[in-house]
């Protein structure tokens, strides 16, 4: 059957694929240098006396974030852009320098900070709206984490959850290989009849055991995991594995924290995940599986080899996460591998806080210029301040010199 399509993503996919295999297109032509253009994203001139803490700020992990973001450049041509969706941010020449200096500087925190002032130009972010002119300073910011998960190898007891890999039927359209001007998008769907319809959603992926199972977990634990998007599997005998994220069904997320509120189940402050699962615990497998239906967003994964456990999980750009060095963020908006000097209010245990962190990842719930998501790490601690994040939070992005100059010279004066 049909299932709701997005009628004019989803038609362009089916005809494309029922006309012929999917093939790359010549890269358009690009022009000198990054055009700038009024958008969602403003900047205003900062300087380093205006960044709050930043004398004393600890840079070691985002240098070591900075690096990782670095190697996925290296053999990229000068003249691409860094983010074909965010041309603000220049090209791979104007972010050569600085990841080339990168690799010389020392561990003194004095000869770190000291790259970043060379290397990089201070910008203030501001959300902007074209229509209405009017703009803001600061944006939301949540957090996520990495979570432990208990699993055995068949299911039994509390362990009645499967963790499923991706389903051979389920297909991913980067429809930026069919016309530049969608770079960047991508639907899912499986193909019925030579035709692309919406993927199966939660109740029919579990109904007809969709994707090879791996492992068993409780409900909630499995759930959660699926929010997160990725965790470390830990086995009766010990050993971990990482459950890496590997696709979803494309259909939108719901909160089942939100569902409980709008029912008058939980009140709002109690709708953590240490909440919901007292609530599912107290009203059983039942009342869980119809809790959990009414999301119909769907995870699968992939099974990795925890080489490094002082690493997290590879953000959406392709390199490990640092623990309170990475952020995940809009890419309609930003792009990957840029330092951010983030001033968040009220982080968990932390309060007021302020520190370097580099833009690595994204996820479906973080849309916006302004919006991220913080990442923790990973354990009870991470944990518990991950769930405990919500606030707002001002940027200063750190640019090249090149960057800056260009953008400063084709805005409008402020």
């Amino acid at each position: 059957m049909l299932r709701r399509p997005d009628f004019a993503l989803a038609a362009c996919a089916a005809l494309v694929l029922a006309a012929c295999q999917p093939r790359p297109e010549p890269e358009p032509d690009q022009p000198e240098a990054p055009v700038y253009t009024p958008s969602a994203l403003d900047f205003l001139p900062a300087d380093w006396a205006d960044l709050p803490g930043w004398g004393e700020a600890d840079l070691t992990p985002a240098l070591a974030a900075f690096r990782r973001s670095c190697a996925r450049i290296a053999n990229r041509a000068d003249d691409e852009p860094l983010s074909a969706r965010a041309p603000w941010a220049g090209r791979i020449g104007d972010w050569r320098p600085a990841c080339d200096t990168a690799l010389f500087v020392g561990e003194d925190p004095a000869e770190i900070r000291t790259f970043f002032e060379h290397v990089f130009t201070p910008a203030r972010a501001r959300s902007l709206d074209p229509e209405t002119g009017e703009t803001g300073l600061t944006g939301r910011l949540t957090g996520y984490y990495e979570p432990f998960v208990e699993v055995r190898d068949m299911p039994g007891g509390e362990f009645t959850q499967p963790l499923r890999r991706r389903p051979d039927d389920l297909v991913t359209v980067d429809l930026g290989l069919f016309d530049p001007d969608l770079s960047g998008h991508r639907i899912v769907g499986e193909v019925e009849n030579g035709r692309l319809v919406l993927y199966k959603d939660r109740a029919e992926i579990e109904a007809e055991n969709a994707g090879e199972i791996f492992a068993w977990g409780r409900p909630i634990d499995v759930f959660f995991l699926q929010i997160q998007g990725s965790g470390r599997l830990v086995f009766p005998d010990g050993h971990q594995e990482r459950a890496a994220f590997a696709a979803h069904n494309g259909l939108p997320y719901r909160s089942i924290g939100r569902e409980l509120i709008q029912r008058g189940e939980l009140e709002a402050h109690a709708a953590s995940k240490a909440g919901i699962e007292a609530w599912l615990n107290e009203n059983g497998p039942e009342a869980t599986a119809e809790l959990f239906a009414v999301n119909p967003r769907y995870v699968f994964f992939q099974t990795q080899e925890l080489s490094d456990p002082d690493l997290g999980p590879n953000g959406s750009s392709g390199v490990a996460l640092t623990p309170m060095a990475s952020i995940a963020v809009d890419p309609a908006h930003h792009a990957h591998g840029v330092p951010v000097w983030m001033e968040a209010s009220a982080l968990p245990e932390l309060g007021d806080w302020a520190g370097l962190v580099i833009t690595q990842d994204a996820g479906g719930a973080i849309t916006g210029p302004l919006r991220a998501d913080f990442f923790w790490g990973w354990g009870e601690t991470a944990e518990r301040r991950a769930g405990s994040t919500r606030g707002d939070a001002g940027w200063t992005l750190l640019l090249p010199h090149t960057v800056v100059a260009r953008l400063f010279a084709a805005q409008d004066p402020v």
